[in-house]
C-alpha cells in the first residue's frame, strides 16, 4: 500500500480544516483542554472530515486514509514539546509526522478517544495501539481506560467491549510501512521525553512476557470498574463472550492447540455469518460476503503464544462466576425468549460452551490447591448450568439456507487464512461441482489448485459427479477436464507422478478414459500423432518434452500410452532407449493391480507381455526389446528429469525368464539372454534380491533344461528351440548363479540352507548325472559325486570325494566313456580328470585299446556336445597325445612320394587332424549314420571346422616362431605347405562322406586352406622347384575333382590353378 508521503496534501487540507472549525466552536478554550462532555459539542467537524477523506479523496482505499489520519493525530499527541529552534530544526529533517503535525493545533487523548469511538474504529485502535513500543502501549492504554471511566456512557461500555474483543483477535502486521513508521517515531519520542521513562506503577515490565498479557489484565480490571454501567443484555452478552474468551484462549488452552480441522472451521465460519445474516442490528449484516469472511475468520481463530499470569486467571475465573451469579437470570431469559437470538447470544453461548469444555480439562490436568480447585469447580458447575438452561440458542443457528459453498470459495478468491485448506473441500464436495459460482471459482483460481492432492481430489469429483444421474453438459466437462489438465501440465515431474499414481490406485490401468468416454473421442489420434512426433526427435534434448507430452497422455489412458511406447521401443529402430527414459521418468507406472488377472505382475511388465512378449518377428526387435528391459531395470540417469526403475530384476525373472526355460518353448533362448543379462546388471546389489525367486527351484530349472540336451537329437524339431550353443550360456548362467547363492548363504539359516541343498541334490536323482557333477562345488562338504561305477575302472577316485551308482546305459567298457563326459563339464574338472586316468603308458596294446576307445567315445559324445564342451574335449585331447597316452597313427594314404620332411613340429595337428578325419569316418559308417538328423550334421560340422580352424592359427605359429625357438636356421615352410595339403585333402574327405546341404562351412575352410597354401608358397619361391610345384597343383586338382556339386568343385580348381 503505497499512500504516498506523509506531507501536505488534499487530503490533509480536509483534516486541518476539520480541526480548525471544531477549534472555532470551542474558543476560547484551546483542544488540548477538551474534556469529555465538550466532545459533543466540539467534535461534529473533526469526525466529519475524517469521514470526508474516507469517502472522496481516496475512495478506493478508504481504511488506510482514515488510518494514516489516525496515526498523524496520534503522533501529534506523543510528541514532546520542542525546547528550542534547533530542536524544530532536527524535528523538521527527521520527524516525518512533525510537518503534517504542526498543521493539527496541540491536543489531549480526549480528542483521540472520542473520535475513535465516534468512528466505531476499536480495530484501528487496537492496531495503532499494538504498533507502539511496550512502554508507550501500556501507557496509552491506561490513558484510555482512565477516559472511560469518566461519566461512561452505553457507548462507552460498547466501544470498551469492543476494543477488548478486538485485543483478542489482533494478529500483528509486520509488513505495514505506515504502522512501521509509526512505532519508529515512538521510539524516538520515548527517549526524548521524561514521560515514558518509567511504565506506570502497577505494571511491571518483563521482556519475556507477550505483550498482550499484561494489557488483558487492565482490560480485565476495567471491565470491573465499568461492571455497573453495563445495562443491556447484549452488552452483558458480549462482556461475558469476552471474559469467556480470554480465559479460554490465554488460560486454559495447551500451549500448541490442534488446529480445528477445516470443515469444522468452514462451519463456524458459515454459522457466525449465517447469524450476521439473520441480525439486522450486527454492523456486518450489509457488508458484502467478502468483508463478512474476512472478521468471522478473525472471529473464530483466536490464538495465544502466551499465558496470563496464574493470578489474574482467577481474578478472571471469579468474577466470570459473580456476573453469572448477577446477570445469569436475566440473560437466560433473554437468550430463551423469541428475540434471543443474535449475535451477541449466540457468541455468548459459543463461547461459554468452548470455556466449559477446556474448564473440565484444566481440571483434570492441571496441579491446583483445594482453594483453586473449589473456584474452578464452583465455576465449572455455573457455567454448566447456565448452559443447561440455554441450550436452544445453539441448537437453532442454522436457520439459513446452506451458504458453506459461497463462503469456502470467497475465502479461496480472497486467499484469506486456510485458503488452502479451503480449496480442498472445494475441490472434494460434490454437491457443488459444476455449479457456476464453483466453475467461476476454478477459473479464476486456477493458480491454486496446482498441487496433486488437488488435481486428483478435482478428478474424483469431477468423475463421480458426471457418472451419476446428473445431466452435465458435454462442453461444461470438457471445459472443467481441460482446467484440472491444464493444472495438471503445471506441476512438476515428482508431483504429476504422484497425480498419476492416485489415478492408477483409483481407476486402474484404463485411468480416467472408462470415466470420460465423450472427453476422450480423439485420445488415439493424439497418441497417434505425439508418438509419431517422438519417434522423429528422439534425442535428450527433446526428453523434458517428450515427457511433458507423455504426461498427459498417461493420465487419461495409462494402458494404451504405455503399450503404445512399448509396442514402438521394439519395433521402431533406435527407439528403445529414448522412449525407455521416458517411461522411467514416471515412477508411479510400478503399480499393481489388486484385481487384475495376475495381482503379482507390476502395470509395465503386465503391459509388455500383452503387447510384444512372444510377438518378435525379427532377431533386431528381440534385441532391442532385451536393451529395453535393461533401460527399465537399470535407467541411464538423464540432466535434470528425475528417474526410477520400473522393473525390479526378481519380477523379471518371475515373468520372461522362469516360465520359458523349457528346451520346446520357443522363447527359451530370449530369456536366457534375459536371464544372463539380469544376473550380471545386479549382481553388485547390496540386497540379496534372489531370494524372492526362490533360487534353489530356480536351479533346478536350469538343470532340467540341460538335461534335456542329453536327448537333444532323439527329439523332434520342433521340440529344439534352443540349439546346442544355446546349452553354452545355460551352463554360464548356471554357474554364475551358483556363485551368487553361495555367495549370499549366510542369509539362510542353517537348517534352511541344509534342507534346501537336500531337496535340490533329491531333485537331480532324476536328471542326467552329468547335470549333478556341474554343482560339485556347490554340494561340496556336504554330498559325493555321483558317477557311473565303469568310471572307477579307469580312473583313481577317492571314495571320500566320489561315488558310483549304477546308471542305465553304462554297462561294461564304458568307463571311457563316463571319463570323457566328465572332461567336457569343465576345465577343472578336465584337468582332475586327466589326473586320475589310469592308462600303462609302458604298455603298449593297454595305449592301443585306449586309443581305439576314447576314438569310440569321441564320436558317442560329439555330436551332444555345445561349442565350449568341444572345446575342452579338444584340449583334453591335445594333453593325451603330449602325455602319448592316445596313439593315433598317421597314414599316407594323401601323399604320393615319402618327404623328405621335418614333421615333428607338426606332429600334434597332423594326429588331430587325422583322428577328425577317423571320428567322421565312424560317424558316417552304416552303424551311426542314421544318429543325427540334418540338424545334428550341421552341429558336428561347426565343431570340426572350430577345431580345424584352431589348427591352422596353431600350424601358423609354428611355422613363424618354431625353428628360432628351437634354435634352428632353416624354416619350416615346406613342411607347413605339407601340413595344408594334408587338411585340405582331409577336409574334402569328409565333405565327401557328407550331404552336401551341410557341407557350405567344410567348402568354405577349403577355399581358406588353400588360400593358406598359396600366400604362403609365393612369399616363400625358393622352397621348391618348378617341378615340384606343378606335381603339388595336379595332385590337389585330383583330389578336388572328386568334389560336388560343380560349382564348388570349379570354384576349388580355379582357385588351384591360381597358384
Amino acid at each position: 500500500m503505497d499512500l504516498g508521503p506523509l506531507n501536505i496534501c488534499e487530503e490533509m487540507t480536509i483534516l486541518h480544516g476539520g480541526f480548525l472549525l471544531a477549534q472555532q466552536l470551542f474558543r476560547p478554550k484551546a483542544l488540548a483542554e477538551l474534556t469529555k462532555s465538550d466532545w459533543e459539542h466540539v467534535g461534529q467537524p473533526i469526525v466529519e472530515a475524517l469521514r470526508e477523506i474516507s469517502s472522496t479523496a481516496a475512495c478506493s482505499q478508504p481504511f488506510a486514509w482514515k488510518k494514516k489520519a489516525l496515526i498523524i493525530i496520534w503522533a501529534k499527541i506523543l510528541q514532546p514539546y520542542p525546547v528550542s529552534p534547533s530542536d524544530t530544526e532536527t524535528r523538521w529533517q527527521e520527524d516525518v509526522f512533525f510537518s503534517v503535525g504542526n498543521m493539527i493545533p496541540t491536543i489531549n487523548h480526549t480528542v483521540l478517544f472520542e473520535l475513535l469511538k465516534s468512528l466505531e474504529a476499536s480495530g484501528l485502535f487496537i492496531q495503532l495501539l499494538m504498533a507502539l513500543p511496550t512502554t508507550i502501549c501500556r501507557a496509552e492504554l491506561e490513558h484510555f481506560l482512565e477516559h472511560m471511566m469518566i461519566d461512561t456512557s452505553s457507548k462507552d461500555v460498547a466501544f470498551f467491549l469492543d476494543v477488548w474483543w478486538e485485543m483478542m483477535k489482533h494478529k500483528g502486521n509486520q509488513q505495514d510501512p505506515l504502522l512501521s513508521q509509526f512505532r519508529t517515531m515512538a521510539h524516538k519520542y520515548l527517549s526524548s521525553s521524561d514521560e515514558f521513562s518509567h511504565p506506570p506503577k502497577r505494571f511491571k515490565s518483563d521482556p519475556d512476557v507477550c505483550p498482550t498479557m499484561p494489557l488483558l489484565a487492565m482490560l480485565l480490571t476495567g471491565l470491573k470498574q465499568i461492571q455497573n454501567r453495563i445495562l443491556c443484555p447484549g452488552m452483558k452478552c458480549c462482556a461475558l463472550a469476552n471474559l469467556a474468551d480470554m480465559l479460554t484462549v490465554f488460560a486454559l488452552m495447551e500451549d500448541d492447540p490442534q488446529e480445528v480441522s477445516a470443515s469444522v472451521y468452514l462451519d463456524k465460519l458459515a454459522t457466525v455469518i449465517s447469524v450476521w445474516n439473520s441480525d439486522t442490528q450486527n454492523p456486518y449484516h450489509q457488508q458484502a460476503l467478502a468483508e463478512k469472511v474476512k472478521e468471522a475468520e478473525r472471529d473464530v481463530s483466536l490464538s495465544s503464544l502466551a499465558k496470563l499470569p496464574s493470578e489474574t486467571i482467577f481474578v478472571g475465573f471469579e468474577f466470570m462466576r459473580s456476573l453469572l451469579q448477577e446477570w445469569g437470570e436475566e440473560l437466560q431469559v433473554m437468550l430463551n425468549s423469541s428475540h434471543g437470538t443474535n449475535y451477541d447470544s449466540y457468541r455468548l453461548c459459543d463461547s461459554l460452551t468452548s470455556f466449559s469444555q477446556n474448564l473440565k480439562l484444566y481440571l483434570n490436568t492441571t496441579g491446583l490447591s483445594k482453594e483453586e480447585r473449589q473456584v474452578v469447580s464452583e465455576l465449572a458447575e455455573s457455567v454448566e448450568d447456565f448452559l443447561r438452561k440455554t441450550n436452544r440458542v445453539l441448537k437453532n443457528k442454522g436457520f439459513e439456507k446452506d451458504i458453506t459453498a459461497s463462503i469456502a470459495m470467497a475465502v479461496i478468491e480472497q486467499k484469506m487464512d486456510r485458503h488452502m485448506e479451503m480449496c480442498y473441500i472445494f475441490a472434494s464436495e460434490k454437491k457443488w461441482a459444476f455449479s457456476d459460482e464453483w466453475l467461476a471459482c476454478l477459473v479464476n483460481n486456477r493458480a491454486l489448485f496446482r498441487e496433486p492432492d488437488l488435481v486428483l481430489k478435482l478428478l474424483e469429483t469431477v468423475i463421480e459427479v458426471s457418472t451419476t444421474d446428473r445431466a452435465i453438459p458435454e462442453s461444461q466437462l470438457k471445459q472443467v477436464i481441460d482446467l484440472i489438465l491444464e493444472c495438471y501440465a503445471d506441476l512438476s515431474l515428482p508431483d504429476k507422478n504422484k497425480v498419476l499414481s492416485g489415478v492408477l490406485l483409483s481407476w486402474g490401468r484404463k485411468g480416467l478414459s472408462e470415466k470420460l468416454l465423450a472427453y476422450l473421442e480423439g485420445f488415439q489420434e493424439d497418441l497417434n500423432t505425439t508418438f509419431n512426433q517422438l519417434a522423429q526427435s528422439a534425442s535428450e534434448q527433446g526428453l523434458a518434452k517428450a515427457v511433458a507430452s507423455v504426461a498427459r497422455l498417461v493420465i487419461l489412458h495409462p494402458e494404451m500410452t504405455v503399450k503404445k511406447m512399448c509396442s514402438m521401443a521394439v519395433v521402431s529402430l533406435g527407439t528403445h532407449k529414448f522412449l525407455a527414459q521416458i517411461l522411467t521418468a514416471f515412477p508411479a507406472l510400478r503399480f499393481t493391480e489388486e484385481q487384475g488377472p495376475n495381482p503379482s505382475i507390476t502395470f509395465v511388465a503386465s503391459c509388455l507381455k500383452e503387447t510384444v512378449w512372444t510377438k518378435f518377428s525379427t532377431p533386431k526387435e528381440e534385441k532391442q526389446f532385451l536393451e529395453l528391459l535393461s533401460c527399465l531395470g537399470s535407467p541411464v540417469k538423464p540432466k535434470g528429469i528425475p528417474v526410477a526403475a520400473l522393473l525390479e530384476p526378481d519380477e523379471v525373472l518371475k515373468e520372461f525368464v522362469l516360465p520359458f526355460l523349457m528346451l520346446d518353448v520357443r522363447e527359451v533362448d530370449l530369456s536366457l539372454k534375459i536371464f544372463i543379462q539380469t544376473l550380471e546388471a545386479n549382481a553388485c546389489l547390496e540386497e540379496y534380491w534372489l531370494q524372492t525367486c526362490s533360487p534353489f527351484p530356480l536351479i533346478f530349472s536350469l538343470c532340467q533344461l540341460l538335461d534335456c540336451f542329453s536327448k537333444y537329437w532323439q527329439l523332434p524339431k520342433e521340440k529344439r528351440c534352443l540349439s546346442l550353443d544355446g546349452k553354452d550360456l545355460v551352463i554360464h548362467i548356471l554357474e554364475l548363479l551358483c556363485e551368487i547363492v553361495l555367495a549370499n548363504a549366510e542369509t539362510f539359516s542353517p537348517d534352511t540352507w541344509i534342507k534346501s541343498l537336500s531337496w535340490l541334490h533329491r531333485k537331480l536323482e532324476q536328471l542326467d548325472w552329468t547335470v549333478g557333477l556341474r554343482l560339485k562345488n556347490f554340494f561340496e562338504g556336504h554330498f559325493k559325486c555321483e558317477v557311473p561305477a565303469t568310471l572307477f575302472e579307469i580312473c583313481k577316485l577317492s571314495e571320500d570325494e566320489w561315488t558310483s551308482q549304477a546308471h542305465p546305459g553304462y554297462g561294461p567298457g564304458t568307463g571311457l566313456l563316463a571319463w570323457m563326459e566328465c572332461c567336457y563339464i569343465s576345465s577343472s574338472v578336465s584337468e582332475r580328470m586327466l589326473s586320475l586316468l589310469v592308462v600303462d603308458v609302458g604298455n603298449p596294446e593297454e595305449v592301443r585299446l585306449f586309443s581305439k576307445g576314447f576314438l569310440v567315445a569321441l564320436v558317442q559324445v560329439m555330436p551332444w556336445c555345445s561349442p565350449q564342451e568341444w572345446q575342452y574335449l579338444y584340449q583334453v585331447t591335445r594333453r593325451l597325445l603330449e602325455k602319448q597316452l592316445l596313439h593315433v597313427p598317421y597314414s599316407l594314404e594323401y601323399i604320393q612320394f615319402v618327404p623328405l620332411l621335418n614333421l615333428k613340429p607338426f606332429a600334434q595337428e597332423l594326429q588331430l587332424s587325422i583322428l577328425f578325419l577317423r571320428a567322421f569316418q565312424f560317424l558316417c559308417s552304416r552303424s551311426c549314420r542314421n544318429w543325427l538328423p540334418m540338424e545334428g550334421w550341421s552341429h558336428v560340422v561347426k565343431l570340426l571346422c572350430s577345431s580345424l580352424t584352431n589348427l591352422l592359427d596353431s600350424v601358423r605359429l609354428i611355422q613363424s616362431v618354431g625353428p628360432r625357438a628351437q634354435g634352428q636356421e632353416q624354416d619350416l615352410t615346406q613342411e607347413t605347405l605339407f601340413f595344408y595339403t594334408q587338411v585340405f585333402c582331409h577336409v574334402l574327405h569328409i565333405m565327401a562322406m557328407l550331404h552336401q546341404e551341410v557341407c557350405e562351412p567344410l567348402y568354405v575352410l577349403a577355399l581358406e586352406i588353400l588360400t593358406c597354401y598359396e600366400t604362403l608358397s609365393k612369399t616363400n619361391p625358393s622352397v621348391s622347384s618348378l617341378l615340384q610345384k606343378v606335381n603339388e597343383q595336379r595332385f590337389l586338382k585330383s583330389i578336388a575333382e572328386n568334389i560336388s556339386p560343380e560349382e564348388r568343385r570349379q570354384t576349388l580348381l580355379q582357385k588351384i590353378s591360381n597358384f
